[in-house]
C-alpha cells in the first residue's frame, strides 16, 4: 500500500516520503497573490523548487481558495500549458496538473504532465474518470464538501475522520469500476476544503485512521487554520507551523506533503524519517 505506480513510475514510499512543490500560475492564490502568474516567473519558480529538493511539481491555473471564482477552460489552459511544456523540456521531474477540468487534465498530460491532482476527487467533471482511466496517469483523489465557492459555509460532520475515510473507500471503488488501477491513486484528506479549524485539527490528530487504504498526501501549507491557531493573518507566520505539521504528518503515516517552501519541509521529513529509523 506504500507504492505508487503509474505510467513508467514505480515509487516506493515505504521509507521515504515525497515533497510536492506548489506552482500557482494564478493571479489570486491565497498564499502568493499572483507572484508567479507570468509563465516565465512560474517556470523560474518551478526550477527553484526542484533545486530545493521537490520530487513533484504541482502546477495549477485555477485558485481553489474558499470563495474563489471559477476560471474558464481556455484561460486555465493558457496559464498552465506554457509552464508545463517549458518545465518538461528541461527536466524529467514528475509534474502534476492541479485541475478540476477533464480537458485541462488531458491537455496537460499531452504536454508532459504525469499526475492529475483533482480537488473534487474526480467528481467535478463527468469526463475526468475516463481521462484518468485512459491516460495511465498518477492520481491525487481529494476529499472536499461542496465547491470552492460553498465549501466553508458551515461544514458539519458527525465524525469528520469517518466521513473522509468512507469517502475514500467509495471513490476507490467507483474509480476501480471505471478502469482505474488502485495503485495509481494517492488520497488527500482535503485540509481546509469544507472543514472548520476543529475538523482540520481532528483530521491531523487522527491521521493514522486514514493511512491504511492508499498512501496519503497532506496539503496544509500556509493554510488559514494555521493563522487561526497562531492568531496572525501574515503568511510569514505560517512558515514554521507548516514545517511542524509536515513532520507530524510524516510521523503519523502521511507519505507525501504538498508545500510552498520545499527545502525546510524536505529537511523536516528526512529528520523525522531518521528518528523513525525508516530512512534507507
Amino acid at each position: 500500500m506504500f507504492r505508487w505506480r503509474f505510467g513508467n513510475h514505480d515509487l516506493d514510499l515505504t521509507h521515504r516520503g515525497l515533497i510536492m512543490g506548489i506552482v500557482n500560475v494564478t493571479p489570486d492564490s491565497f498564499s502568493d497573490g499572483g507572484r508567479f502568474n507570468d509563465p516565465g516567473r512560474a517556470v523560474e519558480h518551478a526550477f527553484k523548487l526542484l533545486a530545493e529538493g521537490a520530487d513533484i511539481l504541482d502546477i495549477g491555473g485555477e485558485s481553489t481558495r474558499p470563495g474563489a471564482e471559477p476560471v474558464e477552460e481556455a484561460e486555465e489552459l493558457r496559464r498552465v500549458l506554457p509552464v508545463i511544456r517549458a518545465v518538461r523540456s528541461q527536466t524529467k521531474a514528475l509534474i502534476s496538473i492541479d485541475t478540476m477540468k477533464a480537458a485541462v487534465a488531458r491537455a496537460a498530460l499531452d504536454a508532459g504532465a504525469d499526475i492529475i491532482n483533482d480537488v473534487t476527487g474526480l467528481r467535478g467533471d463527468a469526463a475526468m474518470p475516463r481521462v484518468a482511466a485512459q491516460s495511465g496517469a498518477g492520481l491525487v483523489v481529494m476529499h472536499m464538501t461542496g465547491t470552492p465557492q460553498t465549501m466553508q459555509n458551515r461544514p458539519q460532520y458527525d465524525d469528520v475522520v469517518a466521513a473522509v475515510g468512507d469517502y475514500f473507500t467509495t471513490r476507490m471503488s467507483v474509480l476501480q469500476n471505471e478502469g482505474v488501477d488502485p495503485e495509481r491513486i494517492v488520497l488527500d484528506p482535503g485540509f481546509g476544503f469544507g472543514k472548520t479549524l476543529e475538523h482540520n485539527l481532528t483530521l491531523m490528530r487522527e491521521l493514522p485512521r486514514l493511512c491504511g487504504l492508499r498512501p496519503v498526501l497532506v496539503g496544509i501549507s500556509r493554510k488559514s487554520s494555521i493563522g487561526h491557531v497562531v492568531h496572525s493573518d501574515a503568511m510569514e507566520d505560517r512558515f514554521w507551523p507548516t514545517i511542524a505539521l509536515s513532520a507530524y504528518a510524516r510521523e503519523h503515516g502521511a507519505r507525501i506533503v504538498r508545500v510552498h517552501d520545499v527545502k525546510p519541509n524536505r529537511e523536516a521529513l528526512r529528520m523525522m524519517e531518521a528518528i523513525l529509523q525508516t530512512e534507507r
